[in-house]
This record gives structure tokens, C-alpha cells and sequence, in this order.
């Protein structure tokens, strides 16, 4: 039963994390993205959040991912007079999208996945192995 815990728990994590690497493509899909109109907000970051709950079928806590949240900084600015979102004073609003920022998020997030997968690995392993004395 407890390696059908790790399992579930894992898999968990990998959800998790497959969805907040979603969630940065996006955001690193849009970086350079512009309002339709004169004026207009660009596209907003986007930001995951987790969340916490107990899977009573395992037994354990697992983790999902949450509400996405919409990052309230303030959009960057470029002079831009020909570009047709411009506004009066030629300044075209761009995404609050750090590209750096992402870029560090999804390494992270990256990072995470591996770590549950390693998870989901030994505990295969461990099964297999386990199967293999029993039968012995």
C-alpha cells in the first residue's frame, strides 16, 4: 500500500508541475504580445499557484495546482510611434513578462518533474524488486 501511496503522491507533483510549466509557455508565448487598440492592456502574466489536499483513497496529502492568478505589475513601456498600438504619445504598453523571470520558473518547475519522476522510478524499481523475492 505505501508504494501505491509514493505513487499517487508523485504523480501528484507531476501534474502539478506539468501545469505550471503550461502556464510559463504561455506567459513566455505572449512576451512580446501588444494591446489590439491604441491604449490598450497587453497581455498579463499569468501566475500558478499550488494547492494542498488529502486524497482519502490514499491515504495522503497531495498537491494540485491552484487558481492562476494575473500578476499586477505595471506593463513596461516602449516608444513606439508607427506601431498601431500606440497611443497618443507613441508609448505601446508591453506585457509584464519577464522573459529572465520565466525562463528561471520553468527551470524550476523543470527541476520538480524530474524529482517526482525519480519518485515514480525507484518506486517501480522497488516494486519489481519486491516481486522478484516474493517469487524466489
Amino acid at each position: 500500500m505505501d508504494f501505491l501511496r509514493s505513487l499517487g503522491i508523485a504523480a501528484s507533483g507531476l501534474r502539478a508541475q506539468s501545469g505550471r510549466m503550461r502556464v510559463i509557455a504561455e506567459n513566455v508565448a505572449n512576451a512580446d504580445s501588444v494591446g489590439e487598440k491604441p491604449g490598450a492592456d497587453p497581455y498579463r502574466r499569468k501566475i500558478p499557484t499550488f494547492g494542498q489536499h488529502v486524497d482519502r483513497e490514499l491515504g495522503a496529502s497531495v498537491v494540485s495546482l491552484g487558481r492562476v492568478a494575473r500578476d499586477q505589475a505595471p506593463f513596461r513601456t516602449r516608444h513606439d510611434p508607427g506601431n498601431p498600438a500606440a497611443d497618443a504619445t507613441g508609448h505601446v504598453k508591453l506585457p509584464n513578462v519577464n522573459t529572465l523571470v520565466e525562463t528561471m520558473d520553468m527551470r524550476e518547475a523543470q527541476r520538480s518533474y524530474e524529482a517526482n519522476l525519480n519518485i515514480v522510478t525507484a518506486t517501480r524499481r522497488m516494486i519489481s524488486r519486491t516481486l522478484e523475492i516474493l517469487r524466489a
